[in-house]
């Protein structure tokens, strides 16, 4: 093979390897492109579920304040909701049916530990550690013991003597398990500020209060005061699922400020 063939030979296989770069370059541009393109719609998408969950949680605040006919009542009913692209469900349920730990007497406490599932004597240990964790004073077991008690179970920590700032603290008081904690929760609410009685619409804390069967509620104002959870369920574009609780005080100050939302939860999107 001439000299010449020999270059040409090399300049072609230049050309080729140049060429097979070239395409695997734009192969891998192509692929980040893409998923720069889905990422950013997942983005966008995530961004209108967003958006929707707070059109369709305020909904619901004003659906809840409004006192016509039509108005949605806090009985736990699901109503959808068409935002955009975004279908919508939302609940609202009453929270004054719930028992607050931070309030409930010890019988209260004791029989809503048994309705979830604990003998009397782990309901009256138990009720005992909540009422040690909430007061200095008022729980069964005197001050210095308490310190003892924890450290003895392990605990680097004592009962603080305060209310409790969430239901997850709850999961801290020595004889709570998550599995229990997990029972307890959708009786449970921070936000009322009496407890509970027969006309509770919650099968559970009814019968933690010992009542045979639950009584018509009592006729209120539509402006009087109150607290509901509202959970939303949303679905966007590209399947997006998001699901959020808020609780909201209506009407605690009148004219003022019609509503206050207390406290607010991402949920499995489930």
């Amino acid at each position: 093979m001439s000299r010449g063939a020999r270059q040409d030979g090399f300049a072609l296989l230049i050309v080729l390897w140049a060429l097979g770069l070239l395409a695997l370059l734009g192969t891998m541009l192509a692929a980040t492109a893409r998923q720069q393109s889905q990422r950013l719609a997942n983005l966008l998408d995530g961004a209108t579920v967003e958006a929707a969950a707070e059109a369709a949680l305020h909904h619901g605040i004003f659906a809840l304040l409004d006192v016509s006919d039509g108005r949605w009542r806090p009985d736990g009913t699901m109503h959808r909701l068409r935002l955009g692209e975004v279908a919508a469900e939302v609940r609202i349920r009453d929270e004054t049916g719930k028992v607050n730990p931070n309030l409930a007497p010890p019988e209260l406490l004791r029989g809503l530990l048994r309705q979830v599932g604990l003998d009397a004597g782990r309901a009256e240990a138990l009720a005992g550690a909540i009422l040690d964790w909430r007061s200095v004073t008022h729980g069964p077991t005197p001050p210095e013991a308490k310190a003892a008690r924890y450290a003895a179970a392990g605990r680097d920590y004592a009962p603080p003597g305060l209310p409790f700032e969430s239901i997850d603290e709850l999961g801290a008081v020595l004889g709570m398990t998550p599995a229990l904690l997990a029972r307890l929760r959708p009786h449970l609410s921070l936000f009322t500020t009496t407890d509970p009685d027969v006309t509770t619409d919650d099968p559970v804390v009814l019968a933690a209060l010992g009542a045979p069967k639950r009584l018509p509620p009592r006729v209120t104002a539509l402006d009087t005061p109150r607290v509901a959870a509202i959970e939303v369920r949303l679905r966007g574009p590209g399947r997006t699922g998001f699901a959020e609780r808020a609780v909201v005080r209506t009407n605690y100050l009148g004219e003022v400020r019609r509503f206050e939302i207390l406290a607010r939860e991402r949920l499995p999107p489930g």
